[in-house]
This record gives structure tokens, sequence and C-alpha cells, in this order.
């Protein structure tokens, strides 16, 4: 009898694995109990704070409606760094898209110490952000700035001259846009370059018997057959512009005078160091439905485009 069972059992594991249908379910258990687990239970907790009167060591907690949304779109300093979030984010997408373009054109070209190159670009996005960020706050310091002192060497600056790079908030925002597009530039390019080497050779030699120059080919044939990829890699450089805070907590904090506080590093100052984490879970939520509008947005061109 045992016998029996064990081959029925073993009978049905095997057609559990021939299953396509029940093999894909069970291959993506583990992604699905991650997004449930590391994702799911701090978002649904950060809805849960944001309708409440949560602060840090308060043994209450209330029911408050939206009154935290209503607070925070009140706010002149939210309001501010709505606008610096959405200018942060833009201006760096524009900047990666065009120079990952051009190095991903680049390095499709066979040349001498190509592997140098590619391990170069790649290297801002391997190594720990915190680091990349303390050793752009050298750069950018006013006093030992290599910035400055390349500047002043070359003669476009005076000896006695020293730019505040984080001391001004036109020169602060553009600052960190630099660093984030530094951040964010190898991931784009290494996407751009997998959409590049997915287009067939013959393409390309009917365009260079047909005779298109280099824009009409780039313009007309590369860059319409890349778009599905180039969308997503826009995509996650989105993501990231609008919920990465490390570059602006390290560089700046927001500062000078909130000229580059962003959603998110606002939403970490006043819900743990100034400890109303309510109304830093609100400010966390408020773009969420635009993010899910801007991904479904995406995802959707992505799909007509390649289907076209």
């Amino acid at each position: 009898m045992t016998v029996l069972r064990s081959t029925v059992l073993g009978a049905r594991l095997i057609r559990l694995r021939d299953d396509e249908h029940w093999l894909g379910r069970l291959m993506l258990a583990p992604a699905i109990a991650y997004i449930a687990l590391l994702i799911g239970f701090p978002f649904f907790l950060a809805l849960y704070y944001s309708v409440s009167d949560i602060t840090v060591g308060g043994r209450t907690m209330s029911y408050v409606g939206l009154r935290n949304f209503l607070a925070i779109v009140q706010n002149p300093t939210f309001i501010m760094a709505l606008k610096n979030t959405l200018t942060f984010a833009f201006v760096s997408q524009i900047l990666v898209l065009i120079l990952a373009n051009v190095l991903a054109q680049a390095l499709m070209k066979d040349f001498r110490g190509k592997w140098v190159v590619r391990f170069l670009i790649l290297l801002p996005w391997v190594a720990p952000i915190s680091l990349g960020s303390i050793g752009w706050l050298w750069m950018f310091d006013s006093i030992y700035s290599v910035i400055n002192w390349t500047l002043q060497a070359v003669g476009i600056l005076d000896h006695n001259t020293r730019i505040m790079w984080l001391g001004k908030p036109a020169l602060a925002m553009a600052s960190v846009i630099t660093v984030h597009v530094w951040r964010l530039l190898p991931l784009a390019t290494v996407i751009l370059i997998a959409g590049l080497s997915s287009v067939p050779q013959d393409i390309h030699d009917a365009a260079a018997v047909d005779g298109a120059g280099f824009w009409r080919h780039h313009f007309q044939i590369t860059i319409p057959l890349v778009a599905p990829i180039m969308t997503v890699a826009v995509l996650f450089g989105f993501v990231f512009a609008f919920t990465d805070m490390i570059v602006i907590y390290v560089l700046t904090r927001g500062g000078p005078y909130n000229s580059t506080q962003v959603l998110a590093s606002l939403a970490f100052f006043t819900g743990i160091d100034g400890g109303d984490l309510a109304e830093g879970a609100a400010i966390s939520l408020f773009l969420f439905p635009l993010l899910v509008a801007a991904a479904f947005a995406f995802l959707h061109l992505a799909r007509r485009v390649e289907v076209t």
C-alpha cells in the first residue's frame, strides 16, 4: 500500500512538473513572496501611517483621514520640493538619455582598450553611491574643490575666486543633477547597448547601401528600433529620480534654502529627523499614483512601438 501511494504521488509530481501553467506559478512564487514581504508590507504600513497622527516615540495613534495630505499641499516647502523633484527628474533624464545614446553608439565600435572604457563607465554604477557622493562633495567644496583648482589653473577663474557650487541655489541644483546623471548613465548605457546589439546587422548594411547618412540612419532607423528598450531605460531613470535621496542627502541635505529639497528627502527629514511619521508617510506617498500612471504609460508606449 505504501509503495502504491508513493508511486501515485511521484506520478502527480511528474505531471505537476510538466504542467507549464503550474510550473510558471511555482517559478514566480519567490518573486511574489519578495514583493509581498519586503515591498508590500512597508507600502501598506506607510498607507496606514499617512492617515494617522503617529509620531516617533508617541504612545497613541488615531485615525485623522486626509488631514496630513491637506497639510502638506498647503506647505510652501512641499510645493518647492515638488517643483524641485520634477526639475531634477526631467532634466537629469534628458541628459542621461542623450549621453547614453552617445556612449552606447561609441562602445558599439571596435577599438583598442574598449574593455577599459566599458569598465570605467560601469564603475559609478557598481561602486557604492554614498562613497561616490562623498567624493563629489569634496570636488564641490568651496575651498578644496578640484574643479575650482582646474578652472584656476587653465585661467578661467582668478586665483582669488572660488565658486560655491553647493552654496548657491542654481549651482547646487546643477551639481546634484550632475552627480545623479553620473550615477545613472552606466545603467542607461548598458540598456541601450543591449538594444543596439539586438538590431540585425542586415538592416544597417541595407541603410548603408541606400546611402543613408549618420543622422538619417540614427534617427530614422536606429532609434525607432531601440525605442522600446529606450523607454524601459527612461522608466527606470524616472523611478530612481523620484524615489532616491542619497545624492541630495550627502551633498546638500536639501539646501541652500530648500532649493535642492526633493520629495524623497523631505519625507525623510519630516518623518525621521522631524519625528512626524504620519506627515512623512503622506509626503512619500504623494507621487505614488503619478508614478503608477507614468509606468503604465511608458510600458504601453513601449509595447505599441514594439508592435509597430
